[in-house]
């Protein structure tokens, strides 16, 4: 197979993110963090590069960083690519939000990484955890610990990162319109993105008519309605058996997950699907070569229901949940 080659974005900060990326959370490998078959990940991303992907998605929580690391540099090594071809993307956790830590949670995720500096660096979700009790922190009775760091006091410290070479741009992930408005109120970088999750059960379309007035660029995680997500429930639909996507698939002849990255594509957002399989993996990739017109894409919004499957809730009375928010 020869590798795709993938438009890229301009972001407002002058530098270009490739449209198609691929996403490396755990629950796309069937198991919950730290329990999968290591290497899965090292091949799915190797098989990927060789694909056309250069844009790959990670996160220190997901616990793929190594693997994704090991990968990238062994085609680096075998001369497929060059690092500066290469988009790569980590996120900061929330056990991390205390200005002081910030910049050692990016240096563990270089070093993980193996790689001089990152191409975007996320703030994973606007709400902080406790520090230093670990990544999942819980008080005496199983409950999440909080802590209540500003995020605007976080982005600062993100923004010394780009000033010292250790990023080249940096974003935000899961932050509520009121949340990135409160953040630009007092920003020196713009963020260049905002990764949310996004597909045609959860359109966005009010935050990305308002990030786009911005200039900030939605990223859609979950582009495929997550069908591999550990909590689906069998009642549920499947966004990807939904009559409406089926029918534009038969008429391009394309897989229904085409159509619903493509639906991602014609609306100016950033796409980051998940798989380990080769085919999906080329499938996913494949869909530069056609376009969705006008009443299509029409009719895909209208199949929005406010779906979010990744809600979080866990952290729902924290201040800076996002999701009480309208959007």
């Amino acid at each position: 197979m020869s590798a795709v080659k993938v438009p890229k974005v301009l972001l407002n900060d002058g530098t270009y993110m490739p449209s198609i990326g691929l996403g490396t959370w755990g629950s796309d490998w069937g198991v919950t963090f730290g329990q999968r078959e290591r290497g899965a990940i090292e091949q799915a991303v190797k098989d990927a590069i060789d694909l056309g992907y250069l844009h790959i998605d990670t996160a220190l929580v997901y616990d793929t960083e190594k693997e994704v690391g090991s990968a990238i540099n062994s085609k680096i090594q075998d001369g497929v690519v060059k690092r500066e071809d290469l988009y790569i993307v980590s996120k900061l956790w929330n056990t991390f939000h205390r200005p002081d830590l910030v910049r050692g949670a990016l240096l563990q995720s270089l070093k993980n990484l193996n790689t001089p500096y990152l191409d975007l660096y996320l703030v994973h979700w606007p709400l902080a955890h406790k520090e230093d009790q670990g990544l999942f922190p819980v008080d005496d009775q199983g409950n999440t610990s909080y802590s209540f760091v500003d995020f605007v006091d976080t982005w600062k410290e993100m923004e010394k990162l780009v000033d010292d070479g250790y990023v080249k741009s940096i974003g935000i992930s899961n932050f509520s319109k009121a949340q990135t408005e409160r953040l630009l109120s007092s920003a020196r970088i713009k963020p260049v993105t905002n990764q949310v999750e996004c597909h045609a059960y959860l359109t966005q379309t009010k935050l990305s008519d308002y990030l786009r007035s911005k200039g900030i660029t939605i990223t859609a995680y979950a582009p495929l309605g997550s069908p591999a997500r550990p909590w689906l429930e069998s009642v549920e639909p499947v966004l990807l058996e939904e009559p409406t996507i089926l029918q534009i698939a038969a008429k391009y002849n394309k897989t229904p997950a085409q159509i619903a990255l493509r639906y991602q594509i014609e609306r100016g957002h950033i796409a980051i699907p998940k798989s380990s399989n080769k085919v999906r993996l080329s499938e996913n990739i494949s869909i530069f070569d056609f376009n969705l017109n006008e009443d299509e894409l029409v009719e895909l919004n209208k199949l929005n229901k406010d779906k979010r499957y990744f809600l979080n809730d866990v952290n729902a009375s924290h201040p800076d949940y996002p999701f009480n928010d309208e959007y």
